[in-house]
């Protein structure tokens, strides 16, 4: 298992240092991939010699992150790049995100000297009054003052924009970096697509109902393991597989709710997305989750919080009663050192905070401060459901959370939080080692986060809440329980 899971992190860490960093620093990837990996390296290197029965000494734990976050610093410093001025304004050119559309680069048809004029009435005085016109390999930028509301400024100079050319262009609004908002029109590859004779492909049913079936014949494997069945036995009598059923149905169902969730309202928007596709894995989980594409631009910044929170919020609804019921049928055990946050066997509840509490209500005085948990398959898939949660609300770059913050606090303010974020779970994972791996693998996620096509609207009131109340679940879900509360609710 050490093997299989080290083999996947190492996948994933690879996949993530390339297509986060390699365009922005000469440092070979597989160097910077290494450092990376080292901290893994050794802890798997003291789980082979010395097994799970003996704990690492935490200087083991800790100073290797700490020297190797430094110097993968260090390294991407020495071989940075010199961006481009507008990098950091037009990421919405080349976005990269699963949750956003993957656009193809296209030269730009220029825009003539008699069309100069057409496009500067576009833009009323009284309106948003430009300054000056920009022209770049794949973007025309228009510089101005705004003299209206956002909201306004946008619809206006968007219905100008179509109406002189058509679908010929996007039109962006972003915030620049001395604050005042600017538009850019960048190619509307999309249209291109549209008008061809075979119209484009959004998504694959026959593909996406392959992978429910090979994630439901892995995660059932999955499941009969954890259930106790043995390797021999399923080769003997596969019908013990059956006994995987319930972990694979609870975990499949909360993936693929938390997909739905993405999928239903970007089609409310109608933003063209992809089915959910799962990922089969045929050990470890038995999946490494599902995912769904969308073809098209996101038109603001409400629906981008709203496409982001429906997914954690659909998946938490599922894995609330899954996981309570798991828990009331899940037996307790004695803690011992094997006790943490990592084993379905013996989990200590107190590892996170609603966690005990639903620990809790669903054992009641049975629970003691002396219990651990041997969980019941249901009880794993929702616990699985929790961590899912959690690590998508993280508010990071293009994470469901990442969109989050930014649709609530612009795109410059999410990327402090992003940063912010990944340092206090660094923090958090001397606390809760089952965290280590997880803050490493934020440290390679981008921060900037790709832009809605009006990204300078800000929210209304009740979404700031609710993107508030997200912020509070994962805090809760991921913070231990305090000594103070354990001993109030005597466990």
């Amino acid at each position: 298992m050490t093997f299989w899971f080290l083999l996947l992190l190492g996948l994933a860490t690879y996949l993530i240092v390339q297509r986060s960093v390699a365009q922005m620093t000469s440092t070979p990837v597989w160097l910077l991939w290494l450092v990376l990996m080292t901290p893994a390296l050794i802890l798997s290197g003291w789980t082979l010699v010395y097994g799970t029965q003996q704990p690492p000494p935490s200087a083991l734990v800790i100073w290797p992150s700490i020297i190797c976050v430094l110097l993968y610093w260090l390294l991407f410093q020495w071989g940075r790049r010199t961006p481009r001025d507008t990098q950091t304004e037009l990421q919405a050119i080349e976005p990269q995100s699963a949750i956003h559309p993957t656009a193809e680069p296209v030269p730009v048809r220029p825009i003539e000297p008699t069309e100069e004029t057409q496009l500067r009435n576009c833009f009323p005085w009284s309106v948003y009054y430009i300054h000056n016109i920009e022209y770049r390999p794949q973007a025309v930028i228009c510089r101005g003052q705004i003299r209206t509301t956002p909201t306004q400024a946008y619809q206006q100079i968007k219905a100008n924009i179509e109406a002189q050319f058509g679908d010929r262009f996007l039109l962006i609004f972003q915030e620049g970096s001395n604050g005042k908002p600017f538009f850019v029109l960048v190619p509307n590859t999309q249209a291109a697509k549209n008008t061809s004779s075979k119209p484009e492909q959004v998504t694959r049913p026959r593909l996406a109902l392959f992978l429910v079936l090979a994630t439901l014949a892995t995660t059932t494997f999955v499941g009969a393991n954890l259930d106790g069945a043995d390797p021999k036995q399923l080769a003997s009598d596969p019908s013990i597989l059956l006994q995987g059923l319930p972990y694979a149905l609870g975990l499949m169902t909360i993936l693929g709710i938390h997909e739905l969730g993405h999928y239903l309202t970007a089609r409310y928007y109608k933003i063209r997305a992809t089915l959910p596709y799962f990922i089969p894995l045929p050990f470890f989980l038995g999946t490494f989750g599902a995912f769904i594409q969308m073809r098209s631009p996101i038109p603001n910044r409400k629906a981008l919080f709203d496409v982001s929170i429906a997914g954690p919020l659909a998946g938490f609804v599922v894995t609330l009663p899954l996981l309570i019921w798991g828990l009331i049928n899940s037996e307790l055990v004695p803690m011992t050192d094997q006790t943490g946050l990592l084993n379905p066997e013996a989990l200590n509840p107190k590892s996170s905070i609603l966690l005990a509490l639903l620990s809790k209500l669903a054992l009641g005085s049975q629970l003691t401060s002396t219990s651990a948990i041997n969980l019941h398959p249901i009880a794993i898939a929702g616990f699985l459901g929790l961590i899912v949660t959690a690590l998508n609300l993280m508010p990071v770059g293009q994470l469901d959370g990442g969109h989050i913050v930014h649709a609530m606090f612009g795109q410059k303010t999410a990327i402090v939080i992003g940063q912010i974020s990944r340092l206090l779970l660094l923090l958090l994972s001397l606390v809760q080692s089952g965290f280590l791996i997880w803050a490493i693998i934020l440290l390679f996620i981008p921060l900037i986060d790709e832009p809605a096509l009006n990204d300078v609207t800000e929210l209304d009131n009740k979404r700031d809440i609710l993107g508030l109340m997200a912020m509070a679940l994962l805090i809760i879900i991921v913070l231990p329980l305090p000594q103070a509360i354990a001993n109030l609710l005597q466990i």
